[in-house]
C-alpha cells in the first residue's frame, strides 16, 4: 500500500537530512507505530505519505514514495485526498467550517460523495466518537480533546484506504483515547485500512501496533515487530521499561501481559519498603504559605445553558504540585484561565499572594490577578495555554527568548534565563529557527521557557506534555520539581496519568465543572481504573506508581537476597 524507495528528505537550513535512505513497505491493513524522541522527523515521515512533504513544506525529497500506486512527488495532497486521510498534531489547523456537523461533512463534499451517503456517514461517525451531543456546537467552543475527536471524525467520514495520524490521542482523556483507538483498530482489522500513527504516549497505543518504525535521530528508520524493537528503542512505555528492568522475556506490551509475568516480582517486593514516587516536600502542607485562594469560582459562557465551571474552591500552597484531571470538556481549561485572571469568571473570588515578601519585610498583600495590570498579573500567575502558538509571534527563537528575558527583567523576575530553561526542556533548538517551523513538542518547550522566565509564584500549565517524549517529560518534571522546591505552587492540567504519577503531590478531579475528588496523588489515581498508571495496574495491590520506584525497590531486594 505504501512504499518508501530510498527516500531522503533534506532542508537547506539543516546540515544533515531529516530522513536518510528510508527503504520500507507498509502493507494493506497494517498498523505501524512511528516512535522516536521529539524533533527527529516523525512528522516529516508522515508528511511524505500524502505529499505535504515536499509540496508544502519545502525542502528536497530524494527517492520515491508510492501510495496505492501513486507517486506522491507527482501528486499533490489534493490528488491523494481520496486515498489518504491525515490528522495533524493541532486540530485547529485543519478546520475549515464552523460547527461539528459541517466539519464532518466537508471533506465528503469535496470528494462529491452523494448526499444520502454523507448523512449516513456523519451519523455513524458522531456515534462512533461520542460526538452526537456536540453536533451543532461551534468548533471554537469545544475543548482541546473534543476538537481532536472532531478532526479524527472528519477524516474517517471519507473512508480513506490510508490513515496518517500524528499524535491522535494527545489531548484525549484516557477513556476517550481508548474509544478512538478501538475505532481505528476496527478499521484496520475489519476494512483493511492501513494506518501510520505517531504517538508519544506509547502506553496507550503500543499493544495495537503490528510493526514499529523507530527514528533514532540520525535520519534512518528501523522497522520490526514491537516486542523486538522496544528491547533497545530509545523511548518505551512504562510497562516495557518495567519488563526490561525485571528481565521478562517475551517483553510485555500490555498491562494484561505484564501482570501475568509480574507474579514473582510482586512476591519479591511484597515486604520491601516502597520508595517515594517523588522527592518529599520540605514542609508539611499546613506549614507552607498559601499562594492562591479561590472561592466559589464559576464560569458560564454566553449562549450556554450549563456553566463550564461551577462553584469551585481551590487552595494552592507554596511547594506543592497539583494535577488537574477530568474528562474532555469537564472545565479544566476554563478554570485555569479564570484563576489566571484574563479568562472569563462569572462569579467567585481569586486572591493570589505574591511569592516572597514585600519590600519592608512584611507579608505581601494578596491581589486578584484579574484586577491588576497584565504585567503584574504575569508576575503573580503564569499560564501556559493548551495551544502554545498563541504566545509565539516573533520571527525567530532567539527573538522570542530575548523578548521573554527583557519582559522578565522589567517585571523584576529572578528566575533562570529563557534559553537555559529551553535547553533543559528541548536541547538543540537553533536560535535562527522560526518558531512556526518547530515541532509541536518544541513549540511547547519554547512557550514553557518564555512563561517560566518570569518566575511567577503560581504556575499553571494546560496540557504541557502534548508533543513531548518521555525524556522531555522527565526534564519538564525536573523543572516543575525545582519550581516547587523554590516555594512556588504549580498546577498541571493533564490527561497524562504517567506524568501525574511522577510529578504531582495532589490531584483534583473535575466533572461537569465541579470538583469530585481532591486528595493525595497516590490515593486519587490508584483508586481509579481510568487514571491509574501502568505500573500501579501491573503491581497492584502493591502501592507502586512509577518504574523508578519499582526499580529502586527491586535493586534493594536483590541486594538483600544476595547477602
Amino acid at each position: 500500500m505504501i512504499t518508501f524507495d530510498h527516500v531522503t528528505v533534506a532542508y537547506d537550513d539543516r546540515a544533515e537530512p531529516v530522513l536518510r535512505d528510508v527503504d520500507l513497505t507498509v502493507d494493506e491493513g497494517e498498523l505501524c507505530l512511528v516512535v522516536g524522541p521529539t524533533g527527529v522527523g516523525k512528522s516529516t515521515l508522515l508528511g511524505t505519505v500524502n505529499g505535504l512533504v515536499p509540496h508544502f513544506t519545502g525542502g528536497t525529497l530524494y527517492g520515491t514514495v508510492t501510495v496505492d500506486g501513486r507517486d506522491t512527488a507527482g501528486h499533490p495532497p489534493r490528488e491523494l485526498a481520496d486515498v489518504v486521510g491525515v490528522v495533524g498534531q493541532d486540530p485547529l489547523d485543519g478546520f475549515v467550517t464552523d460547527t461539528v456537523e459541517e466539519e464532518l461533512a466537508y471533506a465528503m463534499e469535496q470528494l462529491a460523495v452523494p448526499p444520502e451517503t454523507m448523512r449516513k456517514r456523519v451519523e455513524e461517525t458522531l456515534d462512533l466518537l461520542g460526538l452526537a451531543e456536540l453536533r451543532h456546537r461551534a468548533l471554537h467552543e469545544l475543548s482541546g480533546g473534543q476538537q481532536q475527536r472532531v478532526a479524527i471524525g472528519s477524516v474517517l467520514t471519507t473512508h480513506p484506504r490510508v490513515l496518517v495520524l500524528d499524535e491522535p490521542t494527545s489531548a484525549l482523556d484516557p477513556t476517550a483515547a481508548e474509544e478512538v483507538l478501538a475505532a481505528i483498530t476496527r478499521l484496520v482489522h475489519d476494512l483493511g485500512v492501513t494506518v501510520l500513527l505517531a504517538e508519544h504516549r506509547l502506553e496507550r497505543v503500543v499493544q495495537y501496533a503490528d510493526r514499529v518504525l523507530h527514528l533514532a535521530g540520525d535520519g534512518r528508520v528501523e522497522a520490526g515487530p514491537p516486542a523486538s524493537m522496544f528491547r533497545t528503542a530509545r523511548v518505551a512505555p512504562p510497562v516495557v521499561e518495567l519488563g526490561r528492568r525485571a528481565g521478562w522475556d517475551p517483553l510485555p506490551l500490555s498491562v494484561r501481559d505484564a501482570r501475568r509475568a509480574a507474579a514473582p516480582l510482586r512476591a519479591l517486593l511484597a515486604d520491601a519498603p516502597v520508595p517515594p514516587a517523588r522527592p518529599p516536600a520540605p514542609a508539611a502542607p499546613d506549614a507552607r504559605p498559601r499562594l492562591l485562594d479561590a472561592r466559589g469560582v464559576s464560569v458560564l459562557y454566553r449562549g450556554q445553558a450549563l456553566p463550564a465551571v461551577r462553584e469551585v474552591d481551590l487552595e494552592l500552597r507554596g511547594g506543592e504540585t497539583v494535577a488537574l484531571m477530568g474528562r474532555n470538556g469537564s472545565g479544566k481549561s476554563s478554570l485555569l484561565w479564570a484563576l489566571q485572571g484574563s479568562g472569563h469568571r462569572t462569579d467567585g473570588t481569586v486572591r493570589v499572594t505574591p511569592w516572597g515578601t514585600a519590600d519592608d519585610g512584611r507579608p505581601a498583600r494578596a491581589h486578584d490577578p484579574g484586577a491588576v495590570s497584565p504585567t503584574r498579573a504575569r508576575r503573580l500567575v503564569g499560564l501556559v495555554p493548551q495551544t502554545p502558538t498563541d504566545l509565539l509571534y516573533l520571527e525567530s527563537v532567539r527573538q522570542e527568548l530575548d523578548q521573554a528575558d527583557a519582559e522578565s527583567a522589567t517585571e523584576g523576575g529572578g528566575g533562570p534565563g529563557a534559553r537555559d530553561i529551553l535547553d533543559r526542556l528541548a536541547p538543540g533548538i537553533a536560535d535562527a529557527t522560526h518558531p512556526r517551523d518547530l515541532s509541536e513538542g518544541q513549540k511547547l518547550a519554547l512557550v514553557l521557557a518564555i512563561q517560566l522566565s518570569a518566575a511567577p509564584g503560581v504556575v499553571l500549565l494546560d496540557e504541557p506534555t502534548r508533543g513531548l517524549d518521555y525524556r522531555a517529560k522527565t526534564r519538564l518534571g525536573d523543572i516543575l520539581d525545582t519550581l516547587a522546591e523554590e516555594g512556588r505552587a504549580v498546577v498541571v492540567s493533564t490527561h497524562d496519568v504517567e506524568f501525574v504519577a511522577r510529578t504531582a503531590d495532589r490531584v483534583v478531579v473535575l466533572a461537569e465543572g465541579e470538583t469530585v475528588a481532591d486528595g493525595p496523588a497516590a490515593e486519587v489515581i490508584v483508586s481509579s481504573p481510568v487514571f491509574a498508571p501502568q505500573v500501579a495496574k501491573v503491581l497492584a495491590p502493591l502501592p507502586y506508581l512509577t518504574v523508578n520506584q519499582a526499580a529502586e525497590a527491586l535493586t534493594a531486594a536483590e541486594q538483600e537476597a544476595a547477602r
